[in-house]
């Protein structure tokens, strides 16, 4: 099967080990099943894997990708992949299970012709939403789904601002904090994506690291070292910074002097549960939200599209399609 892979680990030059073509066909263990790829989209995990971030050499070839919307060849439903994997038997929250993986980090990804998956990790695709649109569910809209209304306690009318207002999650966290009433405020480096920022629903879009006319509830941080302490300023006392990547590096000044003063907090959110990811799909069935969606690209130009991701060319998601 056409499939997109990572033949080596280049830190310096990810591209250089990026690689489409042939690959086996995967293996369906019982318990799991196969899913036709129609549509797969590309994230920073596939960028981090290429850089050697969570994978050795000895896994290699890997096949990059964690979302994906298909058939499910064992009931010919159309379906959404669900990318956490987690050990067998576990009953609780996915994304808390010490043994979980993502798809592309032990298990084969999503960027080929066909995935294999554990049978609960495929849910319904409604059928008002393209395989192109289900694509960029479950890593970016799901992360920006619980980052909203699981971790950052925010109710509505209560604001928040979210930090680099360009990327999958970020762009998802604004679309989804103006339907559920939020006053939602962002941030982007350049006039382009500021003004795409205000299209998205934002109420107001600043250049990164400006002064806001307020204090917000809560910051939707995924970008790290370069935001950080601007997210730490932004928020009123007791608020909340919900963070759930750092593009920009990992460690910022902690700060920790204003976090005790104003009881502020910092919690960690990754990724999403299936619950979760079935609920994000009942939400966007209720407000008619759609995911945002930069470009698309056939499975060839996966190349194109992470260097894309790398440079920052781009609001929304890059959706590859099969």
């Amino acid at each position: 099967m056409r499939a997109v892979y990572a033949e080596s680990i280049n830190p310096d030059e990810p591209l250089n080990g990026l690689v489409v073509g042939e690959r086996p066909e995967p293996e369906v263990p019982d318990g799991w099943t196969r899913v036709a790829v129609r549509a797969a989209s590309l994230n920073h995990h596939d960028l981090w894997t290429l850089k050697g971030v969570g994978i050795k050499a000895e896994q290699l070839p890997m096949i990059l990708g964690c979302d994906a919307a298909g058939i499910d060849e064992s009931t010919g439903d159309e379906v959404v992949v669900h990318a956490v994997i987690n050990t067998p038997g576990w009953t609780g929250d996915d994304t808390v299970d010490p043994g979980r993986t993502l798809l592309s980090e032990k298990h084969q990804g999503s960027l080929a012709e066909y995935v294999a998956v554990p049978a609960r990790n495929v849910v319904p695709k409604p059928e008002d939403l393209s395989f192109a649109e289900a694509a960029c569910l479950s890593t970016a809209w799901l992360t920006a789904y619980r980052m909203l209304f699981t971790k950052s306690g925010l109710q509505p009318g209560q604001s928040v601002l979210v930090q680099g207002a360009s990327g999958g999650v970020a762009t998802a966290c604004i679309a989804m904090a103006r339907a559920a009433g939020f006053r939602v405020f962002a941030t982007a480096r350049t006039e382009a994506k500021q003004a795409r920022a205000l299209e998205l629903g934002a109420h107001a879009v600043f250049a990164s690291g400006a002064r806001l006319p307020e204090k917000v509830d809560a910051v939707m941080e995924t970008v790290g070292e370069a935001t950080y302490a601007h997210s730490a300023r932004a928020l009123k006392p007791g608020g909340r910074i919900v963070i759930s990547g750092a593009t920009s590096g990992p460690n910022p000044p902690a700060d920790l002097a204003r976090f005790f003063f104003l009881q502020l907090e910092l919690v960690g959110s990754t990724m999403g549960t299936k619950a979760e990811l079935q609920q994000l799909i009942a939400f966007l069935d209720a407000t008619g939200l759609r995911p945002v969606i930069d470009r698309t690209l056939p499975l060839e130009q996966a190349g194109e599209g992470i260097a894309a991701i790398a440079s920052g060319d781009l609001v929304g998601k890059i959706v590859l399609e099969v």
